[in-house]
């Protein structure tokens, strides 16, 4: 019986052994072609963005710019995409995504930074990864479960090569889909992928967004009432945000149906904000007036400019993401309440970006460690309880339509619905 049972489970080792084999290859392949492929567009963004800033003026060509973004789409037969939206559809419903999906988001966002919109650069990540990892699945003839697990790797690492945040890279797939599940047969394949990935980008020199806390409050029931406070807020914050958003792209939709107007109006409008704020600070996405929030510089009603700005270019048809936004509104607005209550205002900045991201992507594990992957580890009761009433005060709102909650945040409930 024992002789039996010892065959039994060596033959069962052996299996599992194989299939770890076959995704070490997989993902240490999805790893490098799509960290390469994401160091490639960090470098093009990047130089975009260098480009605009010499050349201010290129802001004036957004519309026209918009045009051949709706063109380019028009001519690969993609009028109808729904961006990050098709991805995380593609996990949880077998749609396809299309490999032409990478290229038309890697140029239109390049495009959108080179001319001013107001967008970040991870739904490209996202997007783009998926679309090569299910490019990969497909072409080796995988199974859809296993096609499932290569789009999660392929996001995963563009998300680590843009980031540098290769821990929060490695759950986000698996946590972003489906709220309160998270598929752990991809934490193997997103874990190495991811890895892989990082080690792409210091390969290429790219470096790692990072914000250290030099100086953090000792954690009190002061302290963490006056966090948990901002938190509130930024919760509702987030809500907003997503209302906003999502009202834009409606509205934009009811009154401007043909997308060539949608997007030149949306380009002109663009223009017109950014004459009147007087600066380009909300073009893009952003990351510089996060580092200033850190070090207290920062405007009052940044967050609401930033809502507002995002909102009329996503919402217009032009492409980028939407997390960094994320950032900055949670940056510019935990600074703000910092500096009104008098708490040190580089660790509100911190928890109010983790609050915020939070609220808007639904995923407490992966904000969580990307405040400590940022910030550092020191400031983690503070990052855990913002985190946290982000996460639940948020309510059922979030960025992708296509985002499922599958079991309630307030009770041990299964309700399987999409966000709003």
């Amino acid at each position: 019986m024992m002789k039996e049972q010892i065959t039994h489970d060596i033959k069962h080792f052996s299996k599992r052994f194989l299939i770890f084999l076959k995704w070490l290859v997989f993902s240490i392949l999805s790893g490098i072609l799509v960290g390469s492929a994401g160091a490639i567009f960090h470098y093009c963004i990047t130089y975009a963005v260098i480009i605009r800033e010499k050349y201010p003026w290129m802001l004036y060509l957004l519309p026209i710019a918009g045009l051949f973004i709706v063109g380019a789409y028009y001519i690969m037969h993609d009028e109808k995409d729904t961006g990050t939206n098709l991805v995380l559809s593609a996990i949880h419903s077998g749609q396809h995504i299309p490999l032409k999906m990478a290229p038309l988001i890697f140029i239109s966002t390049v495009m959108t930074h080179l001319f001013g919109g107001s967008a970040g650069r991870e739904g490209a990540a996202l997007q783009l990864g998926g679309s090569i990892g299910n490019s990969l699945g497909r072409f080796f003839k995988f199974d859809e479960k296993d096609q499932h697990i290569m789009i999660m790797c392929g996001m995963s690492a563009a998300f680590s090569v843009l980031f540098g945040t290769p821990l929060a890279a490695a759950i986000f797939s698996m946590e972003v889909v489906s709220v309160g599940i998270m598929h752990y047969a991809a934490l193997v394949p997103c874990a190495i992928s991811s890895l892989v990935a990082q080690g792409i980008a210091v390969y290429f020199q790219i470096t790692p967004e990072q914000f250290p806390l030099t100086s953090i409050p000792k954690f009190t029931i002061t302290s963490g009432i006056t966090i948990a406070i901002l938190a509130i807020l930024c919760a509702g914050v987030s809500i907003f945000f997503c209302i906003i958003l999502h009202t834009s792209e409606n509205l934009y939709k009811k009154y401007l149906p043909n997308p060539y107007l949608r997007i030149f109006v949306g380009g002109t409008l663009i223009i017109l904000l950014t004459i009147l704020v007087g600066n380009q600070d909300y073009c893009g996405s952003g990351m510089p007036l996060i580092a200033q929030c850190f070090e207290n510089q920062y405007v009052p009603y940044a967050f609401l400019l930033k809502i507002l700005f995002t909102a009329v270019t996503l919402g217009a048809g032009y492409k980028g993401g939407e997390i960094v936004p994320s950032f900055f509104i949670g940056a510019s607005f935990g600074c703000l309440f910092g500096n009104l209550i008098g708490f040190s205002p580089a660790l509100c900045t911190a928890a109010g970006m983790g609050a915020v991201f939070c609220g808007v992507t639904n995923c407490p594990i992966t904000s969580l460690f990307i405040c400590f992957e940022l910030f550092g580890f020191d400031g983690m009761p503070y990052f855990l309880l913002s985190v946290a009433l982000g996460y639940m005060l948020s309510g059922y709102y979030g960025l992708y339509h296509s985002q499922k909650i599958v079991y309630s945040k307030y009770k041990t409930e299964f309700i399987n619905r999409k966000t709003r």
